[in-house]
């Protein structure tokens, strides 16, 4: 019977450490071996001697890491496995954003799933999130709560539409801002999208390499001061959050987060991580013998669980 490695993922200050296979998994400090799940700065950074990632992850990680050697990226298809060590690794779509991926490790007949940041909400943004069993689920924990619950994405931006004005709307420059202007052109025809110069690259990297183009415009304040009052401007957070005083448009951002949506004009709960029920769901789906939490808070789960199943944070070393 295989036996699973109670320290075969530890959390060290630079990052998730696979001792059995000498690397790091979405190391915050420069390491030799770091296998990236996704692009968002709280998971890829730079200085590594060898960054694993797929294909879409490179690609946002060299255009904001310009002083990344192109050499060290090795990049690698999704179900395509490769070793580190002793350890085999399959990249698997996430969900989350593109190019996101999870990190299925197996070593002497365990199989551990490192799911980085995920969701199971229809995206046609990116790679839609694949299931496969594992012993180890190691899953993110972002919204860990059964009092939070994300609403269907679809009826979230409609909203936009149910007001006849210009809106300034805060939202991440990558995954989100694309997810968002996808949203608003299928299910808000009507409104013109508008892009900052902050976000304009990852829109046209998207629109590059990713699944489908967008409908949208750079910023003009011309443009956004002329014609009809159905212009929708992404910002960035702090862009966002320096234009508090700004007139003629109505408030609002995009995020899973109650504490984000206060004093706006709009609420606008688009999330691109599993709440709750998903959680829920997706433990059921890779049906685990223990769940192992990271990035958030994992105490309810454990509780809910009690004696069904091992539910514990991930060591620190």
């Amino acid at each position: 019977m295989s036996i699973i490695l109670a320290d075969f993922l530890v959390r060290k200050p630079a990052g998730y450490y696979c001792r059995y296979g000498d690397f790091f998994i979405d190391a915050s400090n420069p390491v030799a071996h770091n296998v990236v799940s996704h692009a968002h700065g709280d998971h890829a950074s730079s200085g590594h001697d060898y960054v694993y990632s797929t294909h879409g992850t490179s690609l946002f990680m060299t255009h904001r890491y310009k002083q990344n050697r192109k050499d060290s990226y090795q990049v690698k298809l999704f179900n395509s496995p490769f070793k580190i060590g002793a350890v085999e690794i399959t990249l698997l779509p996430a969900g989350h954003i593109l190019g996101s991926a999870q990190i299925l490790m197996e070593y002497l007949g365990v199989r551990y799933l490192y799911t980085g940041d995920y969701k199971l909400q229809p995206d046609d943004t990116c790679e839609p999130i694949e299931v496969q069993r594992a012993d180890v689920l190691i899953t993110e924990s972002t919204f860990a709560n059964p009092d939070i619950v994300h609403p269907d994405p679809v009826e979230e931006i409609k909203k936009l539409d149910g007001h006849a004005s210009n809106i300034l709307l805060g939202t991440y420059v990558l995954g989100k801002a694309q997810r968002v202007t996808d949203l608003i052109n299928m299910h808000c025809p009507n409104r013109k999208v508008l892009v900052h110069s902050g976000i304009l690259p990852y829109h046209r990297l998207y629109d590059q390499h990713g699944l489908k183009k967008m409908r949208y415009e750079p910023y003009n304040r011309k443009e956004m001061k002329q014609g009809e009052q159905n212009k929708v401007y992404l910002v960035p957070p702090m862009t966002f959050n320096s234009y508090f005083r700004a007139t003629k448009v109505l408030r609002a951002f995009a995020s899973g987060w109650k504490r984000l949506q206060a004093q706006n004009d709009i609420e606008l709960y688009i999330s691109d991580h599993v709440d709750w029920n998903d959680i829920l769901q997706y433990i059921k789906m890779v049906n685990p013998k223990e769940v192992w939490t990271l990035h958030g808070d994992g105490t309810i789960l454990k509780s809910y669980f009690e004696e069904q199943l091992i539910v514990r944070d991930v060591l620190s070393e």
